[in-house]
């Protein structure tokens, strides 16, 4: 009973915010993302009968806390369906930096929930995984039906589930990765959302965004898809910003991107930005231009990487196991 996954984190393109139940990790609306490759995370997880207590290291360190009761959560869950009871040893790996607004918690819970559902053996399709995801970080779910996926809202795992969006800007899609390294607390800003003047705004206009984003994407149209991202990127960040903590994630870098990205679209270069909960920039443009706007970012004075669109969560050989 062991199995070890792979799966890339994903860059918000409507992005959820707020939790109408946070142990089922179950949004007040629908989101979409796309995921970026390759950066990923890795994880092996062990049924052990003969151990009496659960073990979670993630890059090296124990987990504890409330890092712990989310894997807890995933874990029960499977443990649940595949009606077993046994200790569970568990050990993830990101190669990308965490924390920072590059959904490590998104990659981390879809390699998780695929490798659980793997070592048990259960008989599960892609969006099913991501019901199990979806309750570490509602994010994984998108994560584990890879590219361009949509998570929609619902009370229950039939309707809040994750599907792929098929679309022709897979292939020559760029991210650019802007690497603004600050701390964030994105539950905390999760659990305040609905406390924001701005929520019932941002409710009031989410589900035409989602219909916008969705016909975007199926018409292969980048620019309406990523002045969209854009835009929803700043709804986001008013809604956070006026909750109660008054989050402000944003850095003196993190807006120098910006200003980067609006002049050298005003040079006819095809370049959006996008910004999840953190400091840190996606920089979206096409294969023909990545490095000119590379160049232009890494001027900013921050450290770069440039991603093209992951797939789904997978399964690994044995060879790759992390132990």
């Amino acid at each position: 009973m062991k199995a070890t996954a792979k799966a890339h984190p994903i860059e918000g393109l409507v992005k959820y915010h707020g939790m109408r139940d946070e142990e089922l990790r179950q949004p007040y609306h629908d989101s979409i993302s796309v995921c970026t490759a390759p950066s990923h995370t890795k994880t092996t997880v062990e049924f052990e009968p003969d151990s009496h207590e659960d073990v979670f290291l993630i890059d090296g360190e124990e987990v504890e806390g409330r890092g712990r009761e989310r894997i807890e959560n995933v874990v029960d869950h499977v443990r649940e369906l595949a009606d077993v009871d046994h200790a569970v040893r568990f050990e993830s790996a990101n190669d990308f930096p965490t924390n920072i607004g590059f959904g490590s918690s998104s990659s981390g819970f879809a390699a998780a929930a695929r490798a659980l559902v793997g070592a048990t053996d259960l008989d599960m399709t892609l969006p099913d995984i991501s019901t199990v995801a979806r309750r570490g970080s509602a994010s994984a779910a998108r994560a584990v039906t890879g590219a361009f996926s949509h998570l929609r809202t619902g009370k229950n795992d039939v309707d809040c589930r994750s599907e792929r969006i098929e679309t022709s800007l897979e292939d020559d899609l760029r991210i650019i990765g802007a690497e603004v390294p600050a701390y964030k607390e994105t539950e905390e800003a999760h659990r305040e959302a609905a406390e924001s003047h701005m929520f019932e705004a941002r409710m009031a206009h989410i589900h035409g965004q989602i219909a916008e984003m969705r016909d975007a994407l199926l018409a292969g149209d980048f620019d309406r898809t990523f002045e969209l991202a854009e835009h929803d990127s700043l709804s986001l960040a008013a809604t956070t910003m006026t909750g109660p903590s008054g989050w402000v994630y944003w850095q003196p870098r993190t807006i120098e991107v910006f200003n980067t990205v609006r002049e050298l679209r005003e040079e006819d270069v095809p370049v959006y930005f996008s910004v999840d909960t953190g400091a840190s920039v996606y920089v979206n443009t096409t294969a023909d231009h990545v490095d000119r706007v590379e160049g232009a970012i890494a001027d900013c004075g921050v450290n770069t990487r440039v991603w093209e669109v992951g797939g789904p969560a997978q399964l690994l050989d044995e060879s790759e196991a992390l132990f």
